[in-house]
């Protein structure tokens, strides 16, 4: 076990082995299409606005399920942003990337239904979550990513946000501390204090 931590590691410079299995949610660029599809969703074409939701449909529910550590609550909170998004769009004015307004869409709606279910029950979501996977004995390095993962979901709220969206969703300090609403040093003193914990909780 020793030996597979080292290597599938909590060195976060390495998301790629800390986070077995799991899918990079988004690209640095923006697309193009979804620029243009927004741009017609906004002057009220509904047939844009419904590919715009089938083209970004999955990041939502990637992004929060490893937000929540629930999938099930995952795909209530995706339904939730779809609704947001419907009354919202007409207030995005372009100034950040269309990914970065819905990385906080998103984030604004697993906060809601986290003060809502409570702490207790945000930490029984991520303890479920690593105790339902089915993994094989000798999956040693999935079972270890499972439990990391968990402990970031339970990381103070900050150091969890920049966490995820550094490590999970690939993004750079400076366009994570745009979804944040945050200097750019803040997420990076938030991600390395997360290190920090997770040293500690790991080991």
């Amino acid at each position: 076990m020793t030996n597979t931590r080292r290597e599938a590691g909590i060195d976060l410079a390495q998301p790629a082995e800390m986070a077995a299995g799991l899918v990079a949610a988004t690209a640095t660029s923006e697309p193009d299409e979804d620029t243009l599809l927004v741009k017609r969703a906004r002057s009220g074409n509904r047939a844009a606005f419904a590919l715009l939701i089938e083209r970004n449909y999955d990041r939502i529910h990637r992004t929060a399920a490893r937000w929540s550590g629930s999938v099930g609550d995952a795909e209530d909170i995706a339904q939730d942003v779809c609704v947001k998004l419907a009354l919202a769009i007409d207030s995005f004015d372009g100034r950040a990337a269309f990914s970065t307004w819905l990385y906080r869409i998103v984030l604004n709606a697993v906060r809601d239904r986290q003060r809502k279910a409570g702490r207790q029950a945000r930490r029984d979501a991520a303890y479920m979550e690593t105790r339902g996977e089915v993994v094989a004995p000798d999956q040693e390095e999935t079972v270890f990513s499972n439990q990391l993962w968990a402990a970031v979901r339970a990381l103070p709220s900050k150091q969890r946000d920049a966490v995820l969206l550094v490590y999970a969703e690939e993004l750079s300090h400076a366009e994570a501390a745009n979804v944040l609403g945050v200097k750019e040093a803040t997420v990076s003193w938030h991600v390395h204090e997360a290190r920090k914990s997770l040293k500690e909780r790991m080991q």
